[in-house]
């Protein structure tokens, strides 16, 4: 599991993430909502082992996570950021076995081939192995850094807005993605923008306020009209369909 007790976190003098605790636990698909600037990517980061909390702490299994050596962080969680540049020209298959760095040198590395091959067909990029990185789309740079992500093969996947440059079916299947992932028993969290694909396949979803957790819970009991009108400033309706919720907007 993932847990963050008490996480504060300032930046340049200001507070972004404010006394969070969120526990997260294996085969659960958490998505973190907020409008821009509620401290999502952060919090994310400092899951991730990527940023130090300011007060506070982060536990990845029992240990903290800044106690994990960067290459044993490597092999216990995988992240998808924003930021999907390359600085030289890759071939997709290139970039796509970066994700088995971690595992160079152990047991594992005999499974390299067939993660690979895998993580090129779940993210649809298989067609796209001998492209260089520079020459893709944006959508397509987010499949390719996607499926690197699930090449590595870690029991935590982090994906930061993971859907922002995709098309509908592309961002339904990533969401999908992450779905199995959870049911394979791995802890999987998502920072979105579109709350109704965070109510369409979520376990939970945490609603972040600046910097704090306003609500967390199921997707019918966060994703309220009250609730998100209050937190985005936005008159919406919430229709319910299978018991998710469906965030339409009043015009």
């Amino acid at each position: 599991m993932i847990r963050a007790e008490h996480v504060s976190i300032e930046l340049g003098g200001r507070r972004v993430v404010s006394g969070v605790d969120l526990e997260i636990p294996a085969g659960e698909l958490l998505a973190l909502v907020g409008p821009n600037g509620a401290g999502k990517s952060t919090l994310l980061a400092a899951l991730a082992g990527e940023r130090r909390p300011d007060s506070g702490r982060v536990l990845v299994g029992e240990l903290e996570a800044g106690s994990y050596a960067p290459l044993e962080l490597a092999r216990t969680r995988s992240m998808l950021t924003q930021d999907n540049a390359v600085s030289f020209p890759f071939l997709v298959a290139e970039i796509v076995e970066m994700g088995r760095s971690p595992w160079a040198r152990t047991p594992r590395r005999e499974d390299d081939e067939a993660a690979i091959a895998s993580a090129l067909e779940r993210a649809d990029v298989a067609h796209l192995v001998g492209r260089r990185f520079t020459e893709l789309s944006g959508g397509e740079r987010a499949r390719v850094s996607l499926a690197r992500v699930l090449a590595q093969d870690t029991g935590i996947v982090l994906l930061d807005e993971p859907t922002a440059s995709l098309d509908l079916r592309h961002q339904e299947d990533v969401l999908r993605i992450a779905r199995d992932l959870a049911e394979e028993g791995r802890v999987v969290v998502v920072v979105l923008h579109d709350l109704s694909l965070a109510g369409a396949y979520a376990d939970r979803i945490a609603l972040l306020e600046q910097g704090r957790l306003r609500a967390l819970g199921a997707p019918v009991e966060v994703l309220t009209e009250e609730l998100v009108a209050e937190v985005y400033g936005l008159r919406v309706e919430v229709l319910v369909h299978d018991g998710r919720p469906l965030v339409v907007p009043r015009r």
